[in-house]
């Protein structure tokens, strides 16, 4: 049994029976060396993580290995995420998409397989477009279910108009977003539209690719470098009694429709930090004010609702 030496908060994850560990830990983040893997994923185990994410497309598939590896002693105390539809070219070079029943049936045995578990907690649609043959998507993960090869399903897409198509027309469980202090779209409809139909929002992104931690202020989105080195000195402030990471983590959190957000983890600092963020001083309402302003929301300007 986990007995986490920090302490961590658990949330039910949308409509499912899964309740996760509010951080959980992004795999696409591990370097190659299984031994050091196994150590990283068990400590974060004993941390109080029992939520772990991957998808198939990761180090072609030996990202999944990683995860089945160190985790199968404890299957049943954790809860795995993986994702399908990004298929690697011949050359392993690029990846085309393909959300067909064919694919995601036969894809779906190859990461139980890489697994080594004979259920997946949550399958998730690695993206999606309006182009998709939806009806036999959502098919072949309904099939699934009832198979007893996954438990639920979701999807990761940032595209509200995809996300609408599958709110309306599925048993969604999850959808995994971006969203952090530089990337504030999935705050104009999403958060909302998912929490009232008791969908679990998983975060990535949160710390914004290091910027919200210790990189030095460039571009991002539509933001100038000048702008992300405003809100960063504004993160900086306020985090005088926790880290950088931690107050970004918080931020994002604090958000009624999320239920957990995944961080990519390389280092037992980083993991240190992490599961920290609920040790840590609590985000006040004028912090969360101040870093909420400091520079303007932006928007989706791509893929909303016709």
């Amino acid at each position: 049994m986990n007995t986490a030496l920090f302490m961590m908060e658990y949330k039910q994850l949308g409509n499912s029976t899964l309740r996760i560990s509010r951080i959980g830990f992004g795999g696409m983040s591990l370097v190659k060396g299984h031994k050091a893997n196994e150590m990283l994923l068990r400590k974060a185990f004993d941390h109080g993580i029992n939520y772990f994410d991957t998808a198939d497309l990761y180090h072609h598939g030996e990202n999944e290995e990683e995860l089945g590896r160190a985790l199968k002693t404890i299957r049943k105390e954790v809860h795995l995420a993986t994702k399908v539809g990004n298929v690697w070219k011949k050359d392993r070079g690029e990846w085309e998409w393909n959300a067909s029943k064919k694919y995601i049936l036969k894809a779906a045995d190859l990461s139980l397989k890489r697994l080594q578990t004979d259920y997946i907690d949550l399958y998730q649609l690695h993206g999606g477009t309006l182009d998709d043959p939806f009806d036999e998507t959502l098919e072949a993960f309904e099939l699934l279910k009832q198979q007893g090869k996954i438990r639920y399903y979701g999807i990761s897409s940032i595209r509200p108009n995809v996300i609408r198509r599958w709110l309306d027309h599925s048993k969604l469980t999850s959808n995994m977003m971006q969203y952090s202090l530089l990337d504030r779209r999935p705050e104009e409809e999403c958060l909302d539209w998912l929490k009232q139909r008791s969908v679990g929002v998983v975060v990535r992104g949160g710390l914004a690719k290091g910027l919200l931690v210790n990189k030095p202020s460039r571009a991002y989105l539509n933001y100038s470098p000048e702008e992300v080195k405003r809100l960063q000195e504004m993160v900086n402030e306020v985090s005088k009694e926790r880290s950088m990471a931690q107050t970004a983590l918080l931020f994002t959190l604090a958000h009624g429709g999320v239920t957990s957000a995944v961080v990519g983890i390389r280092t037992e600092e980083q993991l240190i930090d992490a599961v920290g963020t609920f040790d840590s001083k609590p985000l006040t309402f004028e912090e969360y004010e101040m870093l909420k302003w400091i520079i303007k929301p932006n928007k989706y300007e791509q893929h909303r609702l016709l």
